[in-house]
């Protein structure tokens, strides 16, 4: 799947009055994260991996450090 399906189907599940609090806190969250990497990330069409959502937001975190030699 890529991102903008994973995008339009968090908001299809958000719009289902069937789902709990906690589930519906963690799809705003997730799809908070989703929106921001589409932002910084025109071009990407992939869906992002956890960890590169978090150095997104993160990018001076040191696990997002990129070293050169």
């Amino acid at each position: 799947m890529n991102l903008q399906e994973t995008i339009n189907n968090l908001c299809e599940e958000l719009e289902s009055s069937s789902i709990n609090k906690q589930r519906k806190r963690y799809l705003e969250s997730y799809l908070f994260d989703l929106l921001e990497y589409q932002k910084k990330n025109t071009t990407e069409t992939h869906c992002p991996t956890n960890f590169e959502l978090f150095c997104n937001l993160n990018p001076d975190s040191p696990e997002c450090r990129i070293f050169d030699d």
